[in-house]
């Protein structure tokens, strides 16, 4: 008898204990206000610890992303602060302060890194793909296909010459741009299937030209420095610079974007 009295007691605190936990628990919402709350008292080490929470549980914002980045930044941690300015910036690609912010934060790496030189035809077709995200341009895409087929239906049973003339001009232009998407979008595809870039976040990293501590130094690399990721071999990824520099840098020293 006494031994199902101490196991039923035992489970009712047993329950009343997990019970306790999930009224304390909070959700990621809660967990970004708080980290809120924190950023604007200043405490940039708790709101920086409740912004990876919401991301520990799998919830993804460019708000959180960008809170998080200035939490960093106002801690002067370069590469934190470039990172996740960075993951902000692929979430809302056409934001002008998130842009702003990351320069901001790129302004303060040892790097100096100029890109090498585009032709202004590429200028502008890169200009024209960044407008949108790949979710964007596919959006757009089906905007317009539903506009063309809006816009053909009206002209095909159309009464008039007028209303004829204007539908087929709207059809064939929706058309158009509708094609134009299409070919942003699979570029854009195209772009985050082939490119992978990522962060430097050594202090100091040494770039060799093999995947080998043995092997000679090619340059030196310093925390915030955005590189492209080519290839992975070991513990080591071959990356590119802007400027065309290639070499090889250990995997610890580097955060994949």
């Amino acid at each position: 008898m006494k031994t199902m009295i101490r196991s039923s007691y035992r489970f009712v605190v047993l329950v009343l204990f997990m019970a306790s936990l999930s009224l304390h628990a909070q959700t990621p919402q809660q967990l970004f206000e708080t980290g809120n709350s924190q950023y604007a008292q200043n405490n940039f080490e708790e709101a920086i610890k409740n912004y990876e929470k919401v991301l520990d549980a799998g919830y993804e914002s460019a708000a959180v992303y960008y809170n998080l980045a200035n939490a960093n930044y106002k801690l002067n941690r370069i590469a934190p602060s470039v990172y996740n300015y960075e993951k902000a910036l692929e979430l809302k690609p056409n934001d002008k302060e998130i842009k702003n912010n990351l320069e901001f934060a790129q302004n303060m790496t040892i790097d100096a890194i100029t890109p090498l030189p585009e032709n202004t035809f590429k200028r502008w077709w890169n200009q024209l793909l960044h407008i949108f995200s790949l979710d964007g341009w596919a959006i757009v895409t089906v905007v317009c296909m539903l506009l063309f087929a809006l816009s053909f239906i009206i002209y095909y049973f159309g009464k008039t010459t007028t209303l004829k003339r204007g539908f087929f001009t709207t059809a064939f232009v929706a058309l158009g741009f509708g094609l134009l998407s299409l070919t942003l979008a699979f570029q854009a595809q195209s772009n985050e299937n082939n490119k992978q870039f990522a962060i430097v976040f050594s202090a100091e990293a040494e770039i060799k030209s093999e995947p080998s501590m043995a092997s000679e130094e090619a340059f030196v690399l310093h925390e915030g420095t955005k590189v492209r990721v080519l290839e992975t071999e070991g513990d080591w990824q071959m990356i590119r610079l802007a400027d065309g520099k290639e070499g090889w840098i250990p995997t610890t020293d580097i955060k994949i974007l």
